[in-house]
This record gives structure tokens, C-alpha cells and sequence, in this order.
């Protein structure tokens, strides 16, 4: 979406973290300031508070958020899901899916810029620590390009040894979520002594961290982010990005340095002053004045550097701003689009049918399937008997007890190997081998559906059904 035919940049074949030689090329980005950023920093503290306080809120004993894959138990909320809610999370991923495509379709990549967690660290902690060491944008230019006196050197280690505690902090909170919090205090309190396979783990964490946040930095953005990339195919004009008013900013005959007194509007040129503020605040090293670029990643950086400038020249403010290329191109409002109005159907549809089936949720599931191999069992001149396996999983928070199985329909007799009253463990289960003896006379075929019971003392908690096999004749 260039607009600035006379600038080389606007139709850039390459990403612009390489050079044309193929190297890197680092970016430096001046400190940011203005109220976006402002606001940045209360949305950034405020989600780095929750991501690293939520694994130690526990809601009714049960920790905030928790993803144990190798032990498969979920904690959402502090609402605890099992491998057999797999369904919900199904659901859930594609409501996610599906909100961030309306989200991206309308509102472009301000969740890059303002929500995600890369975009917080390295914006908000790193960046932050770097300009309190380094020193601001031209001081960092000039240290790169400094060789390796004392001073770089002491630098860079104070740097660098920062950036490695930070990653070990944030390896330890990301375990937190994996392997719960109460689990890791422990370890931390037994020493990593008797736990070296966790701290390994733990080490290859922070060594990830450390790599992105130190070396790749912006380029998990415009390289290895696959969001970055749907960004492109989801966009269209009428979409609200971080946009330059080309027609403001450009006039008849472009853009040109300020100069005081001069009669901008008389000479034909428009209110860019070509500054270039905005490219050197801009985190991905880009020009937005060239358009929309898989880079922005709409932190708003450069709106607040611009807003600042054409205040200082007595311009109005927004030749930088959240605008549509369609609203800067014909001044239309934003509207839905039909394509918004079909997401946000879609959206409604599936987020009736998660909340449907978050109320349909068993809090108990058994399952009874025969023990495979076994036949039927003659029992004196009436009784079938058939073998089989149970396995009953308590959802809660806290323990069930006088728990005991009982045939439903046809009538019958369940009998429980070992106790017939049993208890499940909050969050555990329960699973053992019962035999169920019914009448021949009753049975209507060689396979007859029989429906069990799940009973807390008196009260019904449960239902599931199995498969009773008995002789092809009977009568």
C-alpha cells in the first residue's frame, strides 16, 4: 500500500530487519513516548501482573490457570477439565480462531502491539532495561559501532546478565503453568539436587528466552509469528490500522523539512515535515508513511512520536492515526462489512454452544466397558453373568463419598469386587472390576443395553449404559 512513489523504500522486496547484502540489521528504535504509550504501559503491567500471579491464585484449592500436559489436567479459571472435556477445548481454540480473525479483519494487529506477551516483554522489560544501560537511540547506534573498549564490555555483561536472570524468572513462571505452582515451590524448597531432569528443563527454557529476547527480538514478529502472516490476507481497506494520512501528508508536491514562516500550503506541500521521528520509534525498523507492511505490528509508537511533532509546529494532530484506508481515501466512517457481520454470526453461534455445553458438564464421569475376552456366565438355572470394568472420574474440588453402582434397568444385581461403598478423591478417580447378574427371562436378544447408576448415598450423580451379552435362545 505505498503511497510515496519518490521514496525507495515504498516497494521493498525484502523484510526490513536484512540488509541488501543479506546480513542483519539491527534495530535501534528511539525511546517512545506520548499518551498511546501511556496507555501501553498500564494494559502491559497489568497483564504481566496476571501472567505472573496466576499460577499461584488457587480457587477453591485449585490453581487459576493450569496446562499439565504430561499428567493431561486442565485448570481454566480455576475450573478443572479433564482429557475427556477435550472436546470443549476443541470448541474453545476455534472460538479463538475466530475472534482474532474478526478481531485482525477490523481492528488489524493491535493485539500484537498491545497484548501479546512478546511484544510486552521485549517492549516493556527488555527495551526498557536496554535504554536504562545502553542509553536512548543514538547513544545504542554509537555503542554498536564502538569496539570493545572497557566500557562496552562492562555494558554488555550488566546487560546481558539482567536479560539471563529475567528469562530464568519468566522459565520458572512458564514451569508454574506446565507443572503446577504448589509442584514447583517444592522442587525450588528439595533442591535442584534431587530434581536435575526439571532443572535441565528449566535451563533450555531460559535459554529460549534468553535467545529470543536478546538476539531475535522483533523478528519472532515478522519472521517466526504465523499471525503475522494471516495479517496480510485478512486486511482490506476497510480495516483500522496504524495508518498515514498520505493525502495530508504528502500534498500536491510531497512532503519537505520544515521551515518557520514558510507557507507549506502555497508551495503545495503537505504536513509531513519528513521528521523521520516516526521511523526512528518504530520497534520493526519500517516508514509507515510507505503504507500497511507485514512489520507494524500497530504498537502506536509512531503516532505518538508524530502527534508530537506536528504539535511542536503547530499542525494538527493524526497524520499518523488509527484510520482505514478507506476513511482517508473518501473520509467514510467505519462500518461492518458483511464479511464482519458473518464472523461476529459465526462468533455468537459458537460461543452459545461452549456456554451450552459448560452447563451440560458432568461434574462425575464413569465409564463401564466389559472386560474384553470375557464371555457370558451361567449362574445356577436363571442368572447371566457378565464381568466388567469401571472407571469414574470425580471433577470436583472435593472428595465423594458412599459411592456405590447400581442397575438402573433391566433389573438385576450389580456386585463389586472388593467394596461395594467406595469414595473418589476430589480431582482423582476410582475405578475397579464389578459383575452384573440378570435374569435370562429378562434379556431381549444375545445383547441387551443395560443402563447403570452412580449414586452419593441416596442421590443419582451419574448415569452411563453398557452392553450385556447372554445366549443367542434362552426360552
Amino acid at each position: 500500500m505505498g503511497q510515496n512513489t519518490e521514496n525507495k523504500e515504498a516497494f521493498r522486496d525484502s523484510i526490513g530487519t536484512v540488509t541488501k547484502e543479506g546480513k542483519r540489521a539491527w534495530v535501534h528504535p528511539k525511546k517512545p513516548s506520548g499518551n498511546y504509550y501511556k496507555y501501553r504501559k498500564y494494559v502491559s503491567y497489568f497483564l504481566l501482573a496476571f501472567l505472573f500471579l496466576a499460577p499461584f491464585i488457587k480457587i477453591n484449592g485449585n490453581q487459576f490457570l493450569l496446562f499439565n500436559v504430561l499428567e493431561r489436567r486442565y485448570n481454566i479459571f480455576g475450573l478443572p477439565f479433564w482429557p475427556q472435556d477435550f472436546y470443549l477445548f476443541v470448541i474453545s481454540m476455534i472460538i479463538g480462531v475466530v475472534f482474532i480473525t474478526l478481531f485482525t479483519v477490523a481492528f488489524g494487529r493491535i493485539f500484537c502491539g498491545w497484548i501479546c506477551p512478546q511484544t510486552i516483554f521485549m517492549e516493556m522489560v527488555f527495551r526498557r532495561i536496554e535504554y536504562w544501560i545502553d542509553g536512548d537511540r543514538g547513544a545504542q547506534i554509537r555503542l554498536a559501532k564502538q569496539s570493545w573498549n572497557a566500557e562496552k564490555i562492562r555494558k554488555r555483561l550488566i546487560k546481558w546478565f539482567i536479560f539471563f536472570i529475567i528469562s530464568f524468572v519468566i522459565a520458572n513462571i512458564f514451569l508454574a503453568y506446565l507443572i503446577g505452582s504448589d509442584q514447583l515451590l517444592r522442587y525450588i524448597l528439595e533442591g535442584p539436587k534431587n530434581h536435575s531432569s526439571t532443572l535441565v528443563s528449566l535451563f533450555i527454557f531460559t535459554g529460549v528466552f534468553y535467545f529470543i529476547f536478546a538476539w531475535f527480538r522483533e523478528q519472532v514478529c515478522i519472521i517466526a509469528c504465523p499471525y503475522g502472516r494471516l495479517q496480510g490476507v485478512l486486511l482490506d481497506n476497510k480495516s483500522i490500522v496504524v495508518a498515514y494520512d498520505y493525502k495530508r501528508g504528502e500534498g500536491k508536491n510531497g512532503r519537505k523539512k520544515f521551515r518557520k514562516n514558510e507557507d507549506r500550503d502555497a508551495l503545495g506541500h503537505g504536513d509531513c515535515i519528513d521528521c523521520s521521528q516516526c521511523v526512528h520509534v518504530c520497534p520493526t525498523g519500517i516508514d509507515i508513511r510507505n503504507g500497511t507492511q507485514l512489520e507494524c505490528v500497530n504498537c502506536t509508537a509512531c503516532i505518538d512520536a508524530c502527534d508530537h511533532i506536528m504539535e511542536s509546529v503547530g499542525y494538527p494532530k493524526g497524520l499518523i492515526r488509527y484510520a482505514s484506508i478507506e476513511n482517508i481515501e473518501k473520509k467514510t466512517p467505519f462500518r461492518l462489512s458483511p464479511r464482519m457481520k458473518g464472523y461476529i454470526a459465526v462468533l455468537t453461534i459458537l460461543t452459545g454452544l461452549l456456554i451450552g455445553m459448560l452447563f451440560l458438564r458432568n461434574d462425575v464421569e464413569a465409564t463401564v466397558l466389559r472386560l474384553p475376552g470375557q464371555l457370558y456366565e451361567h449362574k445356577g438355572d436363571y442368572l447371566i453373568s457378565n464381568v466388567y470394568t469401571y472407571k469414574i472420574i470425580n471433577k470436583t474440588v472435593r472428595n465423594i463419598d458412599s459411592v456405590q453402582i447400581k442397575l438402573m434397568s433391566p433389573k438385576g444385581e450389580v456386585k463389586s469386587v472388593g467394596n461395594k461403598v467406595f469414595s473418589i478423591p476430589r480431582e482423582g478417580l476410582a475405578e475397579g472390576t464389578l459383575f452384573i447378574e440378570i435374569d435370562k427371562g429378562l434379556l431381549e436378544n444375545d445383547k441387551t443395553k443395560v443402563k447403570l447408576g452412580i449414586y452419593s448415598g441416596d442421590t443419582l450423580i451419574e448415569t452411563t449404559s453398557a452392553t450385556f451379552l447372554g445366549p443367542r435362545s434362552y426360552r
